[in-house]
């Protein structure tokens, strides 16, 4: 079983709780492990990693993500969402607000999982330590309001990966995320997250063609790329190319020289 496991992750559990269970589910003999994870309060789309599917974390963490939010005006939060201090300021974004796109700076929230000297920046928040944390470019290619009603309103966001929604929604001051629902990462979609392990698993091969591109090798250059050796072949100009058979994925490739492709993860052996 080799794959990407769609899940709709429900409130309440941590993207944590959501890997050991399925880690329980197939048996401790299932390597499983995710591809980002949601905050508990949030809602929305898993990718978990299943089998030969952990090797290839990286080209999935990267993709971009849409989100759909609930905000609540007037008020602040500590953390920026309900797990927070809530204080009534009565300070309202104008209607229509002011939405950033395009690439913008933003700093993460003090109550993250980013890595401040060595430990989790909400681990020393908590225990209250002084935490600065740098800001980073991030872009955003869709923030929109749907909807507003009292002191409620509804966002759609698109952004790059690393975007924090909770600081965008903070920056409209004042406002904090009351919801928070990932819909999408890449071209994978909440709404194939359906059923169990067998109805919602992406075959490995699928999940790679969905993000880059694939080129069917013969039995001598499939031989070679599973010994991790260079193919000579020809691609598609890009970083990574999946090289695959009638069998499936052999292995992501990068360049190695003109007509020439290394392979830096395989899938066999």
């Amino acid at each position: 079983m080799d794959g990407v496991l769609l899940v709709d992750k429900p409130a309440g559990v941590t993207s944590h709780d959501v890997v050991a269970g399925i880690r329980r589910e197939l048996g401790r003999t299932v390597k499983v492990g995710h591809a980002g994870t949601l905050d508990p309060f949030a809602t929305g789309l898993l990718l978990i990693l299943v089998g030969r599917g952990t090797r290839v974390q990286r080209w999935l963490m990267g993709q971009p993500k849409t989100y759909e939010t609930v905000a609540r005006l007037g008020f602040t939060s500590t953390t920026g969402d309900p797990e927070g201090e809530i204080v009534e300021t009565g300070v309202v974004p104008p209607d229509p607000p002011v939405l950033p796109t395009g690439l913008i700076t933003q700093r993460p929230p003090i109550y993250s999982a980013i890595h401040v000297d060595g430990e989790r920046a909400y681990a020393r928040a908590r225990r209250g330590e002084e935490v600065v944390i740098p800001e980073r470019e991030v872009t955003v290619s869709r923030f929109t309001q749907d909807w507003r009603d009292g002191d409620r309103a509804g966002f759609t966001i698109s952004c790059s990966s690393g975007t924090y929604i909770r600081s965008l929604i903070m920056d409209l001051g004042d406002a904090y995320c009351v919801e928070l629902r990932r819909t999408s990462i890449g071209p994978f979609s909440v709404d194939d997250a359906r059923g169990g392990v067998a109805e919602s698993l992406v075959p490995l091969g699928d999940a790679l063609a969905a993000v880059m591109p694939v080129v069917r090798v013969d039995a001598e250059q499939a031989r070679l790329a599973t010994h991790g050796r260079v193919v000579t072949v020809q691609t598609p100009d890009a970083e990574h190319v999946l090289l695959a058979d009638e069998d499936g994925p052999i292995a992501v490739t990068e360049p190695a020289g003109p007509g020439e492709r290394k392979p830096v993860v395989g899938f066999r052996g």
